[in-house]
């Protein structure tokens, strides 16, 4: 009983809750139009509240692009919704992939079995479920001390016994986590791999995606199958890259980009988006470094004034432009590989976005930290998307893979 609260605790900062909805089964159109073959997937998410939302942009997109994201949160909770957005899509000739925050069998039974439905109806067009958001980000940048102080006033007894050394408080003003990589980087790992979520997309052969901004690595540990590492913010796209791709191609994974905000203002989810070039420049680097799936993230605004969400004319323009490339140049698709490899100190969760980002969200940098920045920048400068970032994981077997490994404490 004690283990169910601190696990809802958790919960309720990890998942979003769906509602129950209608059932509506819709015939797959068998005379959708077909494209030539473009690798690799290329798409927009879908961020709308409605069907008529979706179809106005599916209309949009449908001659240069071959994948939607149904990354819609009203949506993934009314099954009447998702199934014509679903239809529409691939009668349009796209591909989709389907966001479910959780499986909640009280509120929303139908997901489960829709599951196997969706299967049966769309085949190879169905590829998966992007299931959370943003695990390792969560991780990384949730105010951890207000969630242990918390627990701390509602079970003091259960949060010693439960961390069990990870969480240990110092006598004085300020409070500390004793700095135990190894034992955190279990316990994340230990949470996505006994998820029942995972489990139930393990059991029936469904990919698992989720889109991320660290701790890459340690999704894929946790049972994702495809991680989308989030170009923008500001960061280095070819560090997230390398650290994305890193993680893909050693644990032997599907990885993709998805293109995000530059600057967002998260209570009015307003604020500065890519422009057509900033976004042509990203497509084309994953394009050029063989991300899988290559996606824009859009966002609803007011519709239907704004039809298209943030995307603006000139980002479909880029869009275009992108789709015109990879038909044109297929040979230039994957053309640089990872062939030299940072090797990270093993449990090693820390955000690397900046020199003074968390260590798996409890702590600051380490006596290590600026080595590593340091380290990482010189191989940036010199190899650029030929570098992957890994880790030193005794599971793996580096030199099998990279001609070439850089080890984060090396002299040279």
């Amino acid at each position: 009983m004690e283990s169910a609260k601190i696990k809802l605790l958790f919960l309720c900062v990890f998942l979003a809750v769906l509602v129950t909805a209608t059932v509506l089964v819709l015939p797959k159109d068998s005379n959708a139009p077909e494209k030539s073959p473009v690798e690799p997937y290329f798409g927009v998410s879908f961020c709308g509240d409605t069907p008529e939302e979706a179809k106005v942009l599916i209309d949009k997109i449908k001659d240069y692009t071959n994948l939607l994201v149904i990354q819609s949160g009203p949506v993934s909770k009314n099954e009447t919704a998702t199934n014509i957005i679903c239809n529409y899509a691939v009668d349009a000739g796209l591909d989709f992939i389907m966001f479910f925050g959780w499986f909640d069998n009280a509120k929303a039974p139908w997901q489960r079995d829709w599951l196997e439905y969706a299967t049966e109806t769309w085949g190879e067009n169905f590829l998966g479920i992007y299931f959370f958001d943003e695990p390792g980000g969560l991780q990384l940048d949730q105010d951890w001390e207000f969630i242990f102080n918390h627990i701390k006033q509602v079970d003091e007894e259960y949060l010693t016994e439960y961390y069990e050394g990870m969480k240990k408080y110092v006598e004085g003003e300020n409070q500390t986590i004793i700095r135990d990589y190894e034992l955190v980087k279990n316990n994340y790992v230990y949470y996505f791999e006994n998820h029942l979520g995972l489990q139930i997309l393990n059991n029936q052969s469904i990919p698992a995606f989720t889109s991320d901004y660290g701790l890459y690595w340690f999704d894929y540990l946790g049972g994702y199958d495809t991680v989308f590492a989030e170009l923008g913010w500001g960061h280095d796209s070819e560090k997230h890259i390398a650290l994305c791709r890193g993680a893909a191609n050693v644990q032997q994974k599907d990885w993709g980009t998805i293109i995000v905000w530059n600057e967002l203002n998260e209570e009015q989810q307003t604020g500065e988006y890519k422009t057509g070039p900033e976004m042509l420049a990203d497509m084309m680097i994953s394009y050029e470094a063989g991300a899988d799936y290559i996606i824009i993230f859009n966002y609803p605004t007011n519709f239907p004034e704004e039809q298209y969400g943030i995307l603006t004319d000139e980002n479909f323009e880029a869009m275009q432009q992108f789709w015109s490339f990879m038909e044109q140049n297929p040979d230039d698709y994957g053309k640089t590989v990872g062939e030299v490899a940072l090797v990270l100190p093993e449990n090693y969760g820390w955000g690397m976005r900046t020199l003074d980002d968390r260590i798996w969200g409890y702590w600051g940098p380490d006596e290590y930290s600026e080595q590593i920045w340091n380290k990482l920048h010189e191989l940036l400068d010199q190899y650029g998307l030929k570098l992957d970032i890994v880790y030193d994981d005794p599971n793996y077997a580096l030199e099998e893979i990279y001609s070439q490994m850089v080890y984060w404490n090396s002299v040279n």
